[in-house]
């Protein structure tokens, strides 16, 4: 079964997946995760980091088509190493997946262009370069204001010097980000979408423990009996 995780940065993908590796692992399923973009492990993926610290420009001056590309040919150069995943586990868990492309590029256009533009990166990723589609798609729900506070938690990344990089830094970006990953997750995307909240009703951040729990009755009830191979 595959799994890729989705949201805003911030919203805690990189805690989920090890909580969710670890419910796997109790239950006696074998798992493998990938992150996205793989920035040391591919040339496409080297680029995404130059781009997000900047290097290419701001986010006024790099066209959403050229960026959509490079995280399309990191995915399209790790094609093997997911196809192997897959092959190999019962579990794959993508942190980042075709879908994050679509929302933080399409969140640069005018409304009325997002959606062929999202069209557009299904089909470049899914019909040209043949990248596998997930079983499911989970969605952290979390307000931008509170994922903007925990991206100044995050450990200094690879990419680049910066407490954050060009994404993180738009607060407003990020909010029309999320808004449109919503849209993305109620249309579907050629694949089930599940939303987890990040926060409880009172707005008091959830324990990463419950978060996990929760997605992982999701995950679990639609694994088959004999597992995902």
């Amino acid at each position: 079964m595959f799994v890729a995780l989705e949201g805003i940065d911030g919203a805690g993908k990189n805690t989920l997946t090890q909580g969710l590796v670890a419910r796997a692992s109790a239950a006696g399923l074998s798992c493998a995760t990938l992150s996205f973009p793989r920035y040391r492990e591919t040339a496409f993926g080297q680029l995404v980091g130059r781009y997000l610290d900047g290097k290419f420009g701001d986010l006024e001056q790099v066209s959403p088509d050229f960026a959509a590309l490079l995280y399309a040919g990191d995915r399209y150069e790790s094609l093997g190493v997911i196809e192997a995943a897959l092959r190999d586990n019962d579990l794959l868990i993508a942190d980042r997946y075709v879908a994050s492309s679509a929302a933080y590029q399409a969140a640069r256009l005018a409304p009325e262009m997002r959606q062929a533009f999202i069209d557009r990166v299904e089909d470049i990723e899914h019909s040209v370069f043949r990248l596998p589609v997930p079983d499911l798609y989970v969605l952290l729900d979390v307000p931008p204001a509170r994922a903007a506070e925990m991206v100044l938690m995050k450990a200094k990344r690879s990419y680049t010097d910066k407490a954050a990089d060009l994404h993180e830094a738009d607060h407003s970006y990020l909010a029309t980000c999320d808004a449109i990953y919503r849209e993305i997750a109620r249309k579907g995307f050629g694949a089930p979408w599940i939303q987890v909240p990040v926060e409880d009703a009172d707005g008091t951040l959830r324990q990463p423990d419950d978060i996990a729990s929760d997605t992982w009755s999701e995950i679990e009830r639609r694994l088959p009996e004999s597992g995902a191979r």
